[in-house]
């Protein structure tokens, strides 16, 4: 996950950093780029197959809205797409740069970019894509129903639009909200939080698949998730009935859908443009 525009566009990312206004998403990809070997590369290529129902993105043009890290743009640029990444945070920016650099350098078909989801005219400028993907991201920009809108916008007809975005729960977003703002205004409660979290719900999680021999989704690891989880804000939610009933206003068609079952975590779509 990561994060790609203020709400307010005279505020900058620094600003924002210190304010405790947003998380420093750049610094945990950073850090989980130190632990990617091919089983997570591998991990990020068989989730992007499943979900696109493909077995390769031979001759496809694909737009990663936020790439954090970079893995599902160097997954894409391994299935044969031809990709250009951007970010709003800095240092996600440099961890996709890195990555292209350690597997695609001074490779024409993948550029990596700074970039706003809430900045309609640098996406209307990006040009059309076969795939728009933005995972765990539109709802960390502060004002999630704009770009949402804005991410519409380079998919070409007969594209596809790939997001994930969280579920929404009546008492636990909530929660969840107040966790995450006191995660980044008040530094120092970092490790209390951390420490009660990891107990649970993320060590039951890891024992349970543990248990079931089962690999965790998308080339992820546990625990920078769970840094990616308690510290991603701005933070906003939606329920699978307003994501379909938005889109298909919009022309779009839905053609997957993986839901948490109402519980926490991100709810994935594939929409067609139609």
């Amino acid at each position: 996950m990561s994060n790609t525009s203020p709400a307010r566009p005279d505020v900058s990312h620094a600003q924002e950093l210190k304010s405790g206004d947003r998380y420093e998403f750049g610094a945990n990809w950073a850090r989980f780029l130190r632990t990617l070997d091919e089983e997570k590369i591998r991990g990020a290529e068989e989730s992007l197959k499943k979900m696109l129902g493909i077995s390769d993105l031979a001759g496809k043009t694909f737009l990663d809205i936020g790439s954090g890290s970079g893995l599902f743009s160097l997954a894409a640029r391994r299935l044969g797409a031809v990709v250009t990444s951007f970010d709003y945070d800095p240092q996600s920016v440099a961890c996709t740069q890195a990555l292209k650099n350690r597997y695609f350098n001074d490779d024409a078909n993948w550029r990596v970019q700074t970039g706003s989801a809430l900045d309609a005219d640098y996406l209307t400028g990006l040009g059309k894509f076969d795939i728009v993907y933005s995972w765990g991201v539109l709802h960390h920009t502060g004002d999630m129903w704009q770009a949402l809108e804005n991410a519409m916008l380079p998919v070409r007809e007969q594209g596809r639009l790939f997001i994930a975005l969280y579920n929404y729960q009546p008492f636990a977003s909530r929660y969840w909200t107040w966790i995450k703002r006191t995660y980044n205004k008040l530094k120092f409660t970092r490790p209390l939080i951390f420490a009660i979290h990891a107990i649970y719900p993320t060590l039951p999680s890891v024992l349970l698949k543990l248990a079931r021999g089962q690999k965790y989704d998308r080339g992820m690891n546990p625990w920078h998730d769970l840094h990616d989880w308690l510290g991603g804000y701005p933070f906003e939610v939606s329920s699978p009935e307003q994501i379909f009933d938005f889109y298909k206003q919009r022309g779009f068609r839905l053609e997957k859908l993986r839901t948490v079952g109402g519980r926490m975590g991100c709810n994935e779509f594939v929409f067609d443009r139609t």
